[in-house]
Order: C-alpha cells, then structure tokens, then sequence
C-alpha cells in the first residue's frame, strides 16, 4: 500500500492559519473544483486584482495551492500534497448552501460558460479543417475503442496525453486513471480542452500548456502515456514514462497525401511498423501489440490509422511501494 503523507504539527497550523480567513476559504473552495486565473477569482468574488494577488500568494507560501504560468496567464490550483489533502477535506465539510459560497458558485458557473461559449466558436471556426482529415480514415469512435482495447480495462494511477488538443482522450480513459495531464502546445486548444474537461465535470484532470518536445514533468511519472500525431515527442514521452509503463502512439500509417503536409502541418506522411520498433528498441521499449485501422470504402483513401503499444522494460519493484489496486495491468 502507499505510504499515506502526512504534515508535522506546524505544517498543519501554517496551513490552517493560511486558510483562516474568509476570502482564502472561499478561494480554495473555487480551486477545490477548478484551476482558476487571478482575473477570474477577482470577478468571482468582487475583489481587486492585488487583493486577490496577496490572498493566492499566502495560499501558495502555505503550500496549499500550486501555480501554473501559462503564457500571459497564471493558473491556480489546489496541491496535490498533503496540505491540498487538507484543504480538500476542509472543503468537503462545507455546506454547499451557503449563501456566500454558494453565490460564489453561481458567479463561477456563469464565467465557465463564457468561457465554453469562446471554446466552441474557436473550434467552429476550424471544423472544416478538422472534418476534412477525418474524413480520409475510420471514425474517432473506432479509434477511441480500439484504444480502450488494447490498454484493457484496468485501473492505472497516472496518465499523461502529449499533444492533447481538445483533450478529449482525457475524457475517455477517465473511468480508468487516478489523476491525469494534458499538455499541448495552442492556448486556443487548451480553452477547448478545458471547457470540454469543466462540462464532464472532471476534477482529477489538469491541461497544461508546454512543448512536448521538451516535456516539464518528472521523469518516471506516469503509468500511460499516449501520443496523438506528435511523434517526434517520443523521446521525450519514453523519459515520463514509469518502469513497466505503457506507451501508446496513434498516428498513420505511411501514405501518399501530400496536402497533408502542406495543409494540415504532418512532418511525416506515416510511419512503418519496422521503424518504429527500431524507434521504440532505442528507447529500451517494448512493442507488445501493433494494430491497424484500415478505412471504409466510403472515405475513398487508403489512410490507415496504426496504434503502437510500448511498455518500458524497466522493472516496477525498482519504485518505491504504492497502492496495487491502481496498479498498471
């Protein structure tokens, strides 16, 4: 079983005199939900901006709360450690009637639809795009099942998606991880990500924008990774990867569509099953399971969607003990 984390005697008052006060409670009751900017808590609870600032600062230096630079913006969120624990069940015995908090909801309800509403323009305004490349393979949902196949149906604590745009794979294996992070590299995608996220009412799922060429997360991580059209991240995502933990890539087998290219940004126009084992070998991984997606009639292209699935061959007993029941299959 995981060594379950605990705080010293004055750790546990700092963060309790952190969170002592009535702006700070209702601060970490909104980031006990979801991760929020300065101008939206400022909007939410009808404070200044510099208010707001030294509130979140005293949440930070408590180590309560984390923050997230994220180009011009700072995202906030609830830690994951220990302190974040406490607050978490601080916040659980609150009743979600309270007027305060509950007009605080109502405010934070209002900005998350705005929010959704700017999402689902921005994508609106590039479905053509994105229906003209779907439209050469098998559909998303094939894909997505063929994926919930090969990983199997069980458990695993952490899972990291490179490339995850509107995040939508997050949303799939949700049944299955602890906790999960989306990076990609487009902020506009990051708001759709995040809206489509708030909508499943998904709490335990972060995006974060970085460069999955240069990934900023701890090395030997995550249980899963997977990557989406962004392979030239695979090293990269090897280092994330805990000993025994799963790769899995999605990306096309090789084709003749230039404008592909030209239009839609691939690098590559689709990788052989050979190359990528040798890919893979150099990377200490082992291909376990190749399959491939071959189009209907009715797309009228031979654009064939391969998933690879990798395992680091590390071995698991060399990691500290944690829970077996989240355990990777």
């Amino acid at each position: 079983m995981t060594e379950e984390k605990t705080l010293s005697v004055d750790d546990t008052l700092a963060a309790l005199r952190a969170v002592g006060e009535a702006t700070r409670l209702r601060l970490v009751a909104l980031l006990a939900e979801s991760e929020l900017t300065v101008k939206d808590a400022t909007a939410i609870l009808g404070q200044s901006q510099p208010r707001i600032s030294r509130h979140l600062k005293l949440l930070a230096e408590a180590d309560l709360i984390q923050r997230f630079p994220e180009g011009s913006w700072v995202y906030y969120r609830l830690a994951e450690g220990p302190e974040g624990q406490l607050a978490r069940g601080l916040v659980s015995r609150i009743s979600r009637e309270d007027p305060v908090l509950a007009a605080d909801q109502e405010r934070f309800q209002a900005i998350r639809k705005a929010k959704a509403e700017e999402a689902a323009a921005y994508f609106a305004a590039r479905a053509l795009t994105w229906d003209r490349e779907r439209s050469l393979h098998v559909a998303e949902e094939d894909v997505e099942n063929a994926m919930r196949v090969a990983l199997g149906d069980k458990p695993f604590h952490s899972f990291l998606d490179l490339g995850t745009g509107t995040g939508r794979l997050l949303e799939v294996f949700a049944d299955q991880y602890t906790n999960a992070l989306g990076i990609d590299a487009s902020h506009d995608m990051l708001a759709v990500a995040r809206a489509n996220l708030a909508k499943a009412g998904l709490t335990n799922t972060q995006v974060r924008h970085g460069d999955v060429y240069a990934l900023n997360v701890p090395p030997r991580s995550f249980d899963v990774v997977t990557i989406h059209q962004v392979l030239h991240s695979l090293a990269e995502a090897a280092r994330a990867l805990r000993p025994g933990g799963r790769l899995m890539i999605i990306d096309f087998a090789p084709h003749e569509l230039e404008f592909l290219r030209d239009k839609h940004a691939h690098r590559r126009l689709g990788f052989a099953h050979d190359q990528m084992e040798r890919w893979l070998e150099a990377l200490d991984l082992d291909l376990e399971q190749v399959t491939d997606l071959v189009p209907g009639d009715d797309t009228n292209s031979n654009l064939t969607v391969t998933l690879w699935l990798a395992r680091d061959r590390r071995i698991v007993t060399d990691l500290p003990a944690r829970d077996t029941s989240r355990e990777v299959a």
